[in-house]
Parts: structure tokens; sequence; C-alpha cells
């Protein structure tokens, strides 16, 4: 890994750290080009919210758990 890449995933950093709770699990469907982005596992949602920018929250409960980022790669 050269350094330039290994810089933006210690970007990241700040990002996991404001997650509720401190992991952050992600995964990439490059044919549906969306981003899957978790903050608890298991999780199962109660409730979604769609926002004008094409992200889904995923609530269980009151609680975000997670958004899913259509469209990722044109961000």
């Amino acid at each position: 890994m050269v350094p330039t890449e290994l810089d933006r995933y210690i970007k990241l950093t700040p990002a996991v750290l404001a997650t509720p709770h401190r992991y952050l699990w992600s995964s990439y469907d490059v044919e549906a080009d969306v981003l899957y982005i978790n903050f608890k596992k298991p999780s199962v949602a109660t409730d979604s919210e769609l926002t004008d920018d094409d992200v889904i929250i995923r609530y269980e409960d009151e609680e975000v758990i997670g958004l899913t980022i259509l469209h990722a790669s044109k961000r």
C-alpha cells in the first residue's frame, strides 16, 4: 500500500470515532453503485428515511444503525 492510499484510510479515523458505537462496517456493490455503512452488528432496521441527496438512513427504533449511499461513485 502506497503512502497516499494509506493517508486516505487514516483520514477515516475521525468519522469512525464519531459513530454511535465506534464501529463501522462497510461494503460496496459495484453493479448497483451502492455503499452500505453499518454502525452496529447485528442490526435490524425498524424504519428508514430517504434523504433528498439519495442517502437512506436506517434506524433501529430511534437509533441510527446505518446508511445506504446511492450513486456512491459519483460523490
